[in-house]
Protein backbone atom coordinates (compact mmCIF):
# COMPACT_ATOMS: atom_id res chain seq x y z
CA UNK A 1 0.00 0.00 0.00
CA UNK A 2 2.73 2.41 1.11
CA UNK A 3 4.29 1.92 -2.77
CA UNK A 4 1.02 2.71 -4.55
CA UNK A 5 0.83 6.22 -2.40
CA UNK A 6 4.69 6.91 -3.17
CA UNK A 7 3.84 5.95 -6.97
CA UNK A 8 0.93 8.16 -6.72
CA UNK A 9 2.85 10.97 -4.82
CA UNK A 10 5.48 10.31 -7.50
CA UNK A 11 2.59 10.84 -10.22
CA UNK A 12 1.09 13.89 -8.93
CA UNK A 13 4.22 15.64 -9.11
CA UNK A 14 5.65 14.66 -12.39
CA UNK A 15 2.18 15.95 -13.53
CA UNK A 16 2.57 19.27 -12.34
CA UNK A 17 6.33 19.41 -13.55
CA UNK A 18 4.84 18.51 -17.03
CA UNK A 19 2.75 21.54 -17.50
CA UNK A 20 3.85 23.93 -19.44
CA UNK A 21 6.10 27.08 -17.89
CA UNK A 22 3.50 29.25 -18.27
CA UNK A 23 0.89 27.26 -15.99
CA UNK A 24 3.59 25.32 -13.96
CA UNK A 25 4.76 28.27 -12.20
CA UNK A 26 1.79 28.90 -10.22
CA UNK A 27 2.27 25.73 -8.64
CA UNK A 28 5.89 25.80 -7.52
CA UNK A 29 7.63 24.24 -5.78
CA UNK A 30 5.63 21.39 -7.45
CA UNK A 31 6.31 18.53 -4.43
CA UNK A 32 4.57 20.57 -1.54
CA UNK A 33 1.74 21.01 -3.81
CA UNK A 34 1.50 17.38 -5.24
CA UNK A 35 1.52 16.64 -1.41
CA UNK A 36 -1.16 19.25 -0.41
CA UNK A 37 -3.45 17.97 -3.27
CA UNK A 38 -3.48 14.18 -2.32
CA UNK A 39 -3.84 15.46 1.21
CA UNK A 40 -7.23 16.88 0.58
CA UNK A 41 -7.48 14.10 -2.50
CA UNK A 42 -9.45 10.56 -2.25
CA UNK A 43 -9.29 7.77 -4.35
CA UNK A 44 -13.33 8.28 -4.71
CA UNK A 45 -13.13 10.91 -6.81
CA UNK A 46 -11.84 9.01 -9.52
CA UNK A 47 -10.37 10.21 -12.43
CA UNK A 48 -6.70 11.48 -10.95
CA UNK A 49 -6.31 14.25 -13.48
CA UNK A 50 -9.58 15.99 -12.83
CA UNK A 51 -9.55 15.45 -9.46
CA UNK A 52 -5.69 17.23 -9.74
CA UNK A 53 -6.63 19.81 -11.55
CA UNK A 54 -10.37 21.02 -9.34
CA UNK A 55 -7.61 20.22 -6.20
CA UNK A 56 -5.25 23.29 -7.86
CA UNK A 57 -8.09 25.77 -8.76
CA UNK A 58 -9.42 25.23 -5.38
CA UNK A 59 -5.82 25.73 -3.82
CA UNK A 60 -4.58 29.07 -6.37
CA UNK A 61 -7.67 30.06 -8.00
CA UNK A 62 -6.04 28.83 -11.58
CA UNK A 63 -8.41 26.84 -13.94
CA UNK A 64 -6.54 24.89 -16.10
CA UNK A 65 -7.49 24.03 -19.75
CA UNK A 66 -9.10 20.84 -20.49
CA UNK A 67 -6.22 19.23 -22.25
CA UNK A 68 -3.45 20.42 -20.39
CA UNK A 69 -1.98 17.25 -19.67
CA UNK A 70 -2.52 15.75 -23.33
CA UNK A 71 0.12 14.26 -24.76
CA UNK A 72 2.76 15.01 -22.10
CA UNK A 73 5.26 12.02 -21.58
CA UNK A 74 5.40 10.97 -18.26
CA UNK A 75 8.32 8.46 -16.70
CA UNK A 76 7.96 4.85 -17.69
CA UNK A 77 7.42 3.24 -14.41
CA UNK A 78 4.64 6.03 -13.84
CA UNK A 79 2.57 4.90 -16.95
CA UNK A 80 -0.39 2.62 -17.13
CA UNK A 81 0.61 -0.88 -18.93
CA UNK A 82 -2.60 -1.22 -20.98
CA UNK A 83 -3.31 -5.28 -22.17
CA UNK A 84 -5.87 -5.72 -25.33
CA UNK A 85 -7.73 -8.42 -25.12
CA UNK A 86 -10.87 -10.23 -26.98
CA UNK A 87 -13.97 -11.98 -25.67
CA UNK A 88 -12.28 -14.90 -24.63
CA UNK A 89 -9.44 -13.09 -22.51
CA UNK A 90 -6.41 -13.87 -25.14
CA UNK A 91 -4.45 -10.63 -24.95
CA UNK A 92 -4.22 -9.24 -28.45
CA UNK A 93 -1.38 -6.22 -27.62
CA UNK A 94 -0.14 -4.94 -24.52
CA UNK A 95 1.97 -1.34 -24.19
CA UNK A 96 2.17 1.81 -22.14
CA UNK A 97 0.87 3.90 -25.50
CA UNK A 98 -3.33 3.47 -25.43
CA UNK A 99 -3.02 5.72 -28.48
CA UNK A 100 -0.85 3.89 -30.21
CA UNK A 101 -2.45 0.50 -29.31
CA UNK A 102 -5.54 2.29 -30.70
CA UNK A 103 -4.02 3.00 -34.08
CA UNK A 104 -2.75 -0.68 -34.47
CA UNK A 105 -5.71 -2.46 -33.52
CA UNK A 106 -8.11 0.15 -35.66
CA UNK A 107 -8.99 -2.90 -38.29
CA UNK A 108 -9.57 -5.44 -35.68
CA UNK A 109 -11.99 -3.09 -33.79
CA UNK A 110 -13.59 -1.92 -36.97
CA UNK A 111 -13.82 -5.89 -37.56
CA UNK A 112 -15.12 -6.19 -34.51
CA UNK A 113 -17.91 -3.43 -34.71
CA UNK A 114 -18.87 -4.91 -38.17
CA UNK A 115 -19.15 -8.28 -36.29
CA UNK A 116 -21.12 -7.28 -33.09
CA UNK A 117 -23.76 -5.01 -34.92
CA UNK A 118 -27.54 -5.80 -35.55
CA UNK A 119 -28.20 -6.72 -39.07
CA UNK A 120 -29.31 -3.44 -41.16
CA UNK A 121 -27.81 -0.88 -39.53
CA UNK A 122 -25.06 -0.91 -42.11
CA UNK A 123 -26.36 -0.73 -45.67
CA UNK A 124 -25.16 -0.05 -48.98
CA UNK A 125 -25.92 0.72 -52.55
CA UNK A 126 -27.97 3.70 -51.26
CA UNK A 127 -29.07 6.42 -53.94
CA UNK A 128 -32.06 7.89 -52.15
CA UNK A 129 -32.71 9.24 -48.42
CA UNK A 130 -35.27 6.20 -47.52
CA UNK A 131 -33.56 4.62 -44.37
CA UNK A 132 -35.20 7.24 -41.55
CA UNK A 133 -33.28 8.93 -39.42
CA UNK A 134 -29.21 8.39 -39.10
CA UNK A 135 -28.16 8.16 -35.27
CA UNK A 136 -25.19 9.98 -34.18
CA UNK A 137 -24.25 6.85 -32.09
CA UNK A 138 -24.36 3.17 -32.21
CA UNK A 139 -23.96 1.42 -29.00
CA UNK A 140 -24.01 -2.78 -28.08
CA UNK A 141 -23.53 -4.60 -25.11
CA UNK A 142 -21.35 -7.54 -25.54
CA UNK A 143 -20.66 -9.46 -22.64
CA UNK A 144 -19.42 -7.20 -20.08
CA UNK A 145 -18.68 -4.68 -22.59
CA UNK A 146 -20.28 -2.04 -24.49
CA UNK A 147 -18.35 -1.63 -28.10
CA UNK A 148 -19.56 1.88 -29.05
CA UNK A 149 -19.51 3.11 -33.27
CA UNK A 150 -20.52 6.19 -35.33
CA UNK A 151 -23.05 5.69 -38.08
CA UNK A 152 -21.85 8.15 -41.38
CA UNK A 153 -23.05 7.78 -45.11
CA UNK A 154 -19.84 6.79 -47.24
CA UNK A 155 -19.50 8.15 -50.61
CA UNK A 156 -18.92 5.79 -53.17
CA UNK A 157 -19.28 7.59 -56.51
CA UNK A 158 -22.72 6.14 -57.89
CA UNK A 159 -24.68 5.53 -54.74
CA UNK A 160 -23.52 6.03 -51.21
CA UNK A 161 -23.54 3.86 -48.07
CA UNK A 162 -23.93 3.23 -44.33
CA UNK A 163 -20.98 2.49 -42.16
CA UNK A 164 -19.81 1.98 -38.72
CA UNK A 165 -16.80 4.22 -37.25
CA UNK A 166 -14.63 3.31 -34.28
CA UNK A 167 -14.05 7.45 -34.26
CA UNK A 168 -16.45 10.03 -34.37
CA UNK A 169 -14.52 12.45 -36.41
CA UNK A 170 -13.78 9.60 -38.65
CA UNK A 171 -17.37 9.48 -39.14
CA UNK A 172 -17.62 13.27 -39.53
CA UNK A 173 -15.42 13.54 -42.36
CA UNK A 174 -17.01 10.81 -44.09
CA UNK A 175 -20.78 12.04 -43.59
CA UNK A 176 -19.81 15.86 -45.37
CA UNK A 177 -18.71 13.87 -48.16
CA UNK A 178 -21.69 11.13 -48.29
CA UNK A 179 -24.50 13.18 -47.93
CA UNK A 180 -22.70 15.72 -50.45
CA UNK A 181 -22.70 12.98 -52.93
CA UNK A 182 -26.05 11.57 -51.85
CA UNK A 183 -27.44 15.39 -53.06
CA UNK A 184 -25.94 15.29 -56.24
CA UNK A 185 -27.52 12.23 -57.06
CA UNK A 186 -30.73 13.25 -56.18
CA UNK A 187 -30.29 16.85 -58.58
CA UNK A 188 -30.02 17.50 -62.18
CA UNK A 189 -26.25 17.73 -63.45
CA UNK A 190 -24.56 21.19 -63.60
CA UNK A 191 -23.11 19.61 -66.90
CA UNK A 192 -25.57 21.01 -69.25
CA UNK A 193 -25.18 24.56 -67.75
CA UNK A 194 -21.42 24.63 -67.51
CA UNK A 195 -21.29 23.29 -71.76
CA UNK A 196 -24.23 26.46 -72.56
CA UNK A 197 -22.43 29.19 -70.55
CA UNK A 198 -19.15 28.62 -70.13
CA UNK A 199 -16.87 31.13 -72.25
CA UNK A 200 -15.04 28.99 -75.28
CA UNK A 201 -11.65 30.36 -73.65
CA UNK A 202 -12.05 28.30 -70.50
CA UNK A 203 -13.03 25.39 -72.28
CA UNK A 204 -10.30 25.64 -74.31
CA UNK A 205 -8.12 26.12 -71.58
CA UNK A 206 -8.86 22.57 -69.57
CA UNK A 207 -7.19 20.66 -71.95
CA UNK A 208 -4.11 22.05 -70.07
CA UNK A 209 -5.26 19.36 -67.79
CA UNK A 210 -2.76 16.68 -67.04
CA UNK A 211 -4.72 14.76 -64.76
CA UNK A 212 -7.42 12.69 -67.19
CA UNK A 213 -10.57 13.72 -68.84
CA UNK A 214 -12.04 16.82 -68.84
CA UNK A 215 -15.49 15.07 -67.64
CA UNK A 216 -12.99 13.90 -64.47
CA UNK A 217 -11.61 17.41 -63.66
CA UNK A 218 -15.68 19.12 -64.04
CA UNK A 219 -17.20 16.33 -61.46
CA UNK A 220 -14.05 17.48 -59.05
CA UNK A 221 -15.46 21.20 -59.39
CA UNK A 222 -18.58 19.52 -58.68
CA UNK A 223 -18.04 17.80 -55.69
CA UNK A 224 -15.99 20.72 -54.65
CA UNK A 225 -18.71 23.11 -55.24
CA UNK A 226 -21.43 20.61 -53.91
CA UNK A 227 -19.00 20.13 -50.33
CA UNK A 228 -18.69 23.82 -49.81
CA UNK A 229 -22.42 24.74 -50.02
CA UNK A 230 -23.25 21.66 -47.75
CA UNK A 231 -20.46 23.75 -45.09
CA UNK A 232 -21.65 26.57 -45.90
CA UNK A 233 -25.36 25.76 -45.15
CA UNK A 234 -24.42 24.11 -41.44
CA UNK A 235 -22.44 27.83 -40.80
CA UNK A 236 -25.67 29.75 -41.87
CA UNK A 237 -28.43 27.72 -40.19
CA UNK A 238 -25.77 27.58 -37.19
CA UNK A 239 -26.13 24.01 -36.91
CA UNK A 240 -24.45 21.77 -34.52
CA UNK A 241 -24.03 18.80 -36.95
CA UNK A 242 -24.76 17.79 -40.54
CA UNK A 243 -28.11 16.28 -41.03
CA UNK A 244 -29.43 13.09 -40.22
CA UNK A 245 -32.92 12.79 -41.18
CA UNK A 246 -34.71 12.69 -44.65
CA UNK A 247 -36.54 16.38 -43.75
CA UNK A 248 -33.17 18.04 -42.77
CA UNK A 249 -31.65 16.17 -46.09
CA UNK A 250 -34.20 17.48 -48.34
CA UNK A 251 -33.44 21.26 -46.82
CA UNK A 252 -29.78 20.97 -47.40
CA UNK A 253 -30.46 19.25 -50.78
CA UNK A 254 -33.08 22.31 -52.37
CA UNK A 255 -30.28 24.53 -50.57
CA UNK A 256 -27.40 23.22 -53.13
CA UNK A 257 -29.74 22.86 -56.35
CA UNK A 258 -30.47 26.64 -55.89
CA UNK A 259 -26.69 27.96 -56.04
CA UNK A 260 -24.81 24.22 -57.44
CA UNK A 261 -24.89 25.30 -60.83
CA UNK A 262 -23.41 29.12 -60.85
CA UNK A 263 -21.11 27.65 -58.11
CA UNK A 264 -19.61 25.12 -60.49
CA UNK A 265 -19.74 27.67 -63.39
CA UNK A 266 -17.08 29.54 -61.14
CA UNK A 267 -15.22 26.54 -60.08
CA UNK A 268 -14.67 26.05 -63.47
CA UNK A 269 -13.77 29.60 -64.81
CA UNK A 270 -10.98 29.63 -62.20
CA UNK A 271 -9.76 26.22 -62.18
CA UNK A 272 -9.06 26.53 -65.78
CA UNK A 273 -7.14 29.75 -64.81
CA UNK A 274 -5.37 27.86 -62.29
CA UNK A 275 -4.49 25.29 -65.37
CA UNK A 276 -3.03 27.92 -67.40
CA UNK A 277 -0.99 29.29 -64.69
CA UNK A 278 0.40 25.50 -64.01
CA UNK A 279 1.28 24.81 -67.75
CA UNK A 280 3.45 28.27 -68.05
CA UNK A 281 5.14 27.59 -64.70
CA UNK A 282 5.99 23.55 -65.57
CA UNK A 283 7.06 25.16 -69.45
CA UNK A 284 9.45 27.78 -67.57
CA UNK A 285 11.23 24.91 -65.54
CA UNK A 286 12.02 23.19 -68.61
CA UNK A 287 15.37 22.93 -70.70
CA UNK A 288 18.94 23.35 -69.37
CA UNK A 289 18.94 24.44 -65.58
CA UNK A 290 21.87 26.48 -64.06
CA UNK A 291 23.97 25.02 -60.59
CA UNK A 292 22.73 28.13 -59.04
CA UNK A 293 19.06 27.61 -59.52
CA UNK A 294 19.00 23.57 -59.39
CA UNK A 295 17.47 23.67 -56.18
CA UNK A 296 15.26 26.59 -56.69
CA UNK A 297 13.76 24.88 -59.76
CA UNK A 298 13.06 21.72 -57.91
CA UNK A 299 11.27 23.25 -54.79
CA UNK A 300 9.19 25.40 -57.12
CA UNK A 301 8.38 22.13 -58.86
CA UNK A 302 7.65 20.56 -55.89
CA UNK A 303 5.26 23.17 -54.47
CA UNK A 304 3.27 23.51 -58.06
CA UNK A 305 2.74 19.61 -57.66
CA UNK A 306 1.50 19.60 -54.29
CA UNK A 307 -1.13 22.51 -54.81
CA UNK A 308 -2.33 21.72 -58.52
CA UNK A 309 -2.81 17.77 -58.26
CA UNK A 310 -5.83 15.19 -59.68
CA UNK A 311 -8.82 15.74 -57.15
CA UNK A 312 -7.62 19.25 -55.94
CA UNK A 313 -10.29 21.21 -56.33
CA UNK A 314 -12.20 18.62 -53.65
CA UNK A 315 -9.15 18.29 -51.52
CA UNK A 316 -8.39 21.64 -50.99
CA UNK A 317 -11.77 23.00 -50.99
CA UNK A 318 -14.12 25.50 -53.56
CA UNK A 319 -13.16 28.33 -51.25
CA UNK A 320 -9.00 27.68 -51.78
CA UNK A 321 -9.25 28.16 -55.79
CA UNK A 322 -8.26 31.89 -55.16
CA UNK A 323 -5.46 31.50 -53.05
CA UNK A 324 -4.54 28.67 -55.50
CA UNK A 325 -3.96 31.13 -58.57
CA UNK A 326 -2.39 33.75 -56.09
CA UNK A 327 0.69 30.97 -54.55
CA UNK A 328 1.01 30.00 -58.46
CA UNK A 329 1.54 33.91 -59.80
CA UNK A 330 3.95 33.75 -56.99
CA UNK A 331 5.56 31.33 -58.31
CA UNK A 332 5.77 32.77 -61.84
CA UNK A 333 7.39 36.09 -60.54
CA UNK A 334 9.98 34.08 -58.18
CA UNK A 335 10.90 32.72 -61.36
CA UNK A 336 11.39 35.92 -63.20
CA UNK A 337 13.07 37.16 -60.39
CA UNK A 338 15.52 33.88 -59.97
CA UNK A 339 18.40 34.69 -62.30
CA UNK A 340 19.13 38.37 -60.85
CA UNK A 341 19.82 37.18 -57.21
CA UNK A 342 19.50 33.28 -56.60
CA UNK A 343 21.82 33.36 -53.48
CA UNK A 344 19.02 35.73 -52.08
CA UNK A 345 16.11 33.33 -53.55
CA UNK A 346 18.33 30.31 -51.47
CA UNK A 347 18.44 31.89 -48.21
CA UNK A 348 14.69 32.67 -48.09
CA UNK A 349 14.30 29.19 -49.10
CA UNK A 350 16.04 28.48 -46.03
CA UNK A 351 13.10 29.97 -43.89
CA UNK A 352 10.74 28.02 -45.69
CA UNK A 353 12.07 24.58 -45.08
CA UNK A 354 12.47 25.42 -41.26
CA UNK A 355 9.14 26.27 -41.17
CA UNK A 356 8.12 22.89 -43.48
CA UNK A 357 10.11 20.69 -41.41
CA UNK A 358 8.37 22.05 -38.47
CA UNK A 359 5.08 21.58 -39.68
CA UNK A 360 6.19 17.48 -40.78
CA UNK A 361 7.35 17.18 -37.16
CA UNK A 362 4.32 18.09 -35.81
CA UNK A 363 2.04 15.96 -38.17
CA UNK A 364 4.04 12.91 -37.55
CA UNK A 365 3.28 13.74 -33.27
CA UNK A 366 -0.30 13.17 -33.89
CA UNK A 367 -2.29 10.35 -33.12
CA UNK A 368 -2.37 8.02 -35.89
CA UNK A 369 -6.31 6.79 -34.68
CA UNK A 370 -7.49 10.61 -35.25
CA UNK A 371 -7.94 12.83 -38.26
CA UNK A 372 -5.35 15.42 -37.71
CA UNK A 373 -6.91 18.78 -36.11
CA UNK A 374 -7.51 21.43 -38.66
CA UNK A 375 -6.10 23.91 -36.65
CA UNK A 376 -3.05 22.01 -37.63
CA UNK A 377 -3.27 21.28 -40.77
CA UNK A 378 -4.03 25.15 -41.72
CA UNK A 379 -0.46 25.17 -41.48
CA UNK A 380 0.24 24.27 -45.17
CA UNK A 381 -1.71 27.35 -46.44
CA UNK A 382 0.45 29.55 -43.53
CA UNK A 383 3.71 28.02 -45.45
CA UNK A 384 2.33 29.20 -48.34
CA UNK A 385 1.44 32.39 -47.30
CA UNK A 386 5.13 32.86 -45.77
CA UNK A 387 6.03 31.89 -49.41
CA UNK A 388 4.67 34.98 -51.02
CA UNK A 389 5.38 37.59 -48.10
CA UNK A 390 9.56 36.27 -49.05
CA UNK A 391 9.06 35.88 -52.80
CA UNK A 392 6.55 37.77 -54.25
CA UNK A 393 5.88 40.66 -51.56
CA UNK A 394 3.68 42.46 -54.32
CA UNK A 395 1.11 40.23 -54.09
CA UNK A 396 0.15 40.37 -50.82
CA UNK A 397 -0.91 37.94 -47.87
CA UNK A 398 -3.93 36.69 -46.49
CA UNK A 399 -2.87 37.42 -43.14
CA UNK A 400 0.09 38.90 -41.33
CA UNK A 401 2.45 35.89 -41.62
CA UNK A 402 6.32 35.27 -40.43
CA UNK A 403 8.22 32.40 -39.50
CA UNK A 404 7.92 33.16 -35.88
CA UNK A 405 4.07 33.22 -36.28
CA UNK A 406 4.19 29.43 -38.31
CA UNK A 407 6.30 29.15 -34.72
CA UNK A 408 4.03 30.17 -32.33
CA UNK A 409 1.25 28.56 -34.01
CA UNK A 410 2.62 25.14 -34.18
CA UNK A 411 4.03 25.09 -30.26
CA UNK A 412 0.28 24.12 -29.30
CA UNK A 413 0.16 21.23 -31.08
CA UNK A 414 4.17 19.96 -30.40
Amino acid sequence: MANTKALRYDLVVALIKALPKALRRNFVPAPNYAQACLDNMNESQGNLIDALAKQLLRMTGVRLPEDAWQGVELPVHLTMNYQIVNDKGQLLKQGRDLNQLKAQLQGKVKASIKQVAEKGIEKSKLTLWDFGKLPQGYEKKVASMTIKAFPALVDHKNSVAIELFEQEEHAEQAMLNGISRLILLNIPSPLKYLQEKMPNKAKLGLYFNPFGSITELLEDCIQGACVFLVKKYVLDKKLNHLPRDEKSFALVRDYVRADISDSVLTAAIKVEQVLSLRHDIAKKLKGNVALDVIQSHADIKQQSESLVFKGFVSVSGFDKLDDIMRYLKGMLRRLEKLPIDPNQDRLKLIEVKKATDLYINVLSQQRKDKPVAQEILATKWMIEELRISLFSQNLGTAQPISLKRIINHLKDFS
